[in-house]
């Protein structure tokens, strides 16, 4: 393993024993510094953002990991490549390792909410699975029926927040809570009752 490897399994670590929003909740937060829409961070706006979530990386770290994710010789790196790799095992695959029996059940609740059938969740494919008028900000005028699923929506979407999200970008979201749930079993039986499977 080399240096760059070994920060990412550091990075990796601290993130998950956050539970299972931890690398998530670095993509938005990282999401958020990217003020100018680069979809990239310099060095230093890498060790500055970790430092600000209580991830420590020392200079030479997080010069490490920008070089092995700059894509382009700009001197940043790609945002969305470092995510997803921080999300993976060095030779894994694009997400943390499930059983097919996780995976099972995650591509069942996709199946349920993409009523289309075209592999694409949209706010017209939750209209026909959820309603959000009970929604205590819908009751009160702050928000449309349409704002309360596209905000739910948000949550699976990964990438650029385009009100679609597909089976992939489900699967990573649940690839988070899934390092958190101990047994095939308790994943499953939440999965079954969230999604009322």
């Amino acid at each position: 393993m080399d240096a760059v490897d070994a920060t990412m399994e550091k990075l990796r670590a601290q993130c998950l024993s956050r539970g299972a929003s931890g690398i998530q909740g670095l993509a938005r937060f990282f999401r958020r510094m990217d003020r100018d829409r680069s979809r990239s961070l310099d060095a230093g706006e890498l060790q500055r953002g970790l430092a600000e979530l209580g991830l420590v990386l020392d200079t030479a770290e997080a010069q490490g990991v920008c070089r092995r994710w700059d894509r382009d010789g700009s001197g940043t790196l790609d945002l969305e490549e470092f995510l997803r790799a921080l999300r993976v095992r060095p030779g894994a695959r694009p997400r943390p390792p499930m059983s097919q029996v996780r995976e099972a059940v995650i591509t069942a609740a996709f199946a349920k909410l993409d009523r289309s059938g075209d592999g694409v969740v949209t706010v017209d494919d939750l209209r026909g699975v959820y309603s959000g008028r009970a929604h205590p900000r819908v009751r009160s005028g702050e928000w449309t029926e349409e704002e309360v699923l596209r905000r739910f929506l948000d949550n699976f979407d990964s990438s650029e927040k385009d009100g679609q999200v597909t089976l992939a970008e489900f699967q990573d979201y649940y690839s988070g809570v899934s390092a958190s749930v101990d047994t095939d079993e308790e994943f499953v039986a939440m999965m079954t009752s969230a999604w009322r499977l």
